[in-house]
């Protein structure tokens, strides 16, 4: 009986198979890629100025984020659903009230004489254990007051949302609303009941 041999495989070509096989996964796998927040820095302040003075407690609208997850506004607990609403009312200040925004009477050759809040300054602080997406939820409607205070303003003045304004009207609007988010470093600031 003889001894049957063993049909050897060409292998030459594996290494091509191998090799197309990779290219097809790397071009057909999406990548997560991580988001974030556009911000625009202040610049520095050069070594040969002043810094700026103090800014007034009444000015400052302090929003806090515990481990939690919840929001402490000025000295209070707040539900999400209410900051957005609270943030607009201390930006406005309509009532021209004295725990609130110093309201300054304007010209803005844009739109005329309007009352602002020019000093209004939103701080934001969260603790290290927050969430990022409560912590982007936050921002998300801070963001939103801005928005609909200048959409408001934009409607009532020109007939037209924000979005669908020229670049100078834009502009002579955000002098009215200028948007003023201080984010502090995180820190521990605890849990909370």
């Amino acid at each position: 009986m003889a001894k049957r041999e063993t049909p050897e495989v060409n292998a030459g070509s594996l290494a091509d198979i191998a090799f197309l096989l990779l290219i097809f996964f790397l071009m057909t796998t999406t990548m997560d890629t991580d988001s974030g927040l556009g911000r625009t820095l202040p610049q520095p302040i050069p070594p040969d100025e002043e810094p700026p003075p103090p800014i007034r407690e009444r000015n400052v609208f302090e929003v806090l984020i515990n481990a939690n997850n919840q929001l402490l506004v000025e000295g209070s607990p707040m539900e999400l659903r209410d900051l957005k609403d609270a943030a607009k009312e201390f930006i406005e200040n309509p009532m021209n009230l004295e725990t609130m925004p110093e309201v300054v009477i304007v010209e803005i050759p844009e739109i005329g004489t309007i009352a602002t809040t020019p000093k209004a300054v939103i701080s934001l602080q969260n603790d290290r254990g927050t969430e990022y997406q409560t912590y982007l939820s936050v921002q998300n409607e801070l963001q939103r007051a801005y928005n609909e205070l200048r959409d408001e303003l934009a409607r009532k003045t020109f007939n037209k949302s924000y979005d669908e304004l020229e670049i100078e009207l834009q502009k002579a609007i955000r002098e009215v609303y200028p948007q003023k988010i201080s984010e502090a470093e995180p820190r521990n600031v605890g849990g909370g009941s």
